[in-house]
């Protein structure tokens, strides 16, 4: 059986200690896959009202589940072990940070290593901005902005002039430009209508996180496409992607155990409302709410956390934006979303915080995966 070609990433960890994310990076690199992304965050999901060994056997030796390193210094750091693989972010945003800054990181990044690096980018979350005193509001037009300033410093050949409703520059200079052959590839995680509209006119690839099912990718893809002809763009030259977190285990039986623990139900949450009602009830934390925007993770007590976290139904976990089973399991159902358009997938193995056992076993299972989807690639 033949297939279209899918790469395969992984999402490195960006908390202490250093040596675990070097070791998983070594890992990657030995097995053979072409992508590594890091983490941009200031704050995990998990609030630290409910990180305990209760949760995760990680809380014995990390007494706060928000720690993480900055992930433009460990890119740096990381550039001259990455080998063959591509290295980037998944995602920022620029409330945090200046979208010429963003520009500035990632062409810094393409001099330091041998593929062009990947700048996934998307409108931010809450939990990064709102307790720091950040303004979140109106993300999707902000992202704009900074999507055409990103696009001017990587190309633009003199200073730059921009007006606009979040970001002035007046005759800015960014006269560094990317490395030869290694321009950084913008990635956008959209999802709702605006953002991927926005991601057909200015990105050169898709990177969702909440996408469900195959049909739903396939909709979605095409409206990107038809927003990139619309734009005068080729709608086949951008790279349709997927973040996925998961849960492999060797067997069926064995991955289903995984997804009744607290802390891989917990994921349950972050699933779009929408597959909430389709399970016949609301998301505990309201009708509306957007857990991939809205979360803010210590704005919640223990026992908030524990009742929601108790209400997940099993559709939600089973069928949500969770790919879990066998590898071979792991393997079908990305060769469905292939079917539906997918190029590139960075899996994210979350099946790691229930053991060290099962955090070993998700890395092997990653190049696993990579190599079963290399063989239906070629037909062997």
């Amino acid at each position: 059986m033949t297939g279209a070609r899918i790469s395969v990433g992984l999402q490195l960890g960006t908390q202490p200690p250093l040596s675990a994310t070097r070791a998983f990076l070594l890992g990657a690199r030995a097995m053979g896959l072409d992508s590594v992304m890091l983490i941009d965050h200031f704050q995990n999901l998990f609030p630290r009202a409910i990180w305990d060994e209760e949760l995760t056997w990680l809380a014995a030796d990390r007494p706060s589940p928000h720690e993480f390193f900055d992930y433009q210094v460990l890119a740096g750091h990381l550039a001259s072990r990455m080998g063959r693989m591509r290295l980037g972010v998944g995602v920022t945003e620029p409330i945090r940070r200046h979208p010429v800054l963003i520009a500035q990181a990632m062409m810094t990044l393409s001099h330091l290593t041998r593929r062009a690096p990947i700048l996934g980018i998307g409108a931010g979350e809450r939990m990064n901005s709102d307790p720091y005193g950040l303004d979140s509001s109106r993300p999707a037009g902000r992202l704009e902005e900074a999507l055409q300033i990103i696009r001017l410093c990587l190309s633009a050949p003199g200073p730059i002039t921009f007006s606009g409703n979040f970001f002035h520059l007046d005759r800015a200079t960014m006269d560094l430009k990317p490395a030869p052959g290694r321009v950084p590839e913008i990635w956008v995680a959209g999802h709702g209508p605006r953002m991927l509209a926005l991601t057909g006119r200015y990105g050169d690839g898709w990177y969702p996180t909440a996408v469900a099912s195959p049909r739903e990718y396939e909709e979605k893809l095409a409206t990107i496409r038809a927003a990139a002809r619309d734009a005068g763009r080729d709608p086949m030259s951008l790279t349709p992607a997927l973040h996925r977190f998961t849960v492999i285990a060797a067997t069926e039986r064995e991955a289903r155990a995984m997804l009744r623990t607290k802390v891989i139900r917990a994921f349950g949450l972050m699933a779009p409302a929408d597959l909430w009602r389709r399970a016949g009830v609301a998301h505990p934390f309201g009708e509306r709410f957007n857990a991939l925007v809205d979360f803010v993770p210590d704005h919640y007590d223990r026992k908030t956390m524990d009742e929601a976290i108790a209400a997940v139904p099993d559709l939600v976990v089973t069928e949500g934006p969770l790919l879990w089973g066998s590898p071979q399991q792991v393997v079908s159902r990305l060769r469905e979303f292939g079917d539906a358009g997918l190029r590139h997938v960075t899996l994210a193995p979350v099946s790691g915080l229930v053991s060290k056992k099962a955090a070993l076993y998700g890395l092997w299972a990653a190049g696993r995966v990579a190599r079963s989807l290399r063989e239906s690639a070629s037909g062997n």
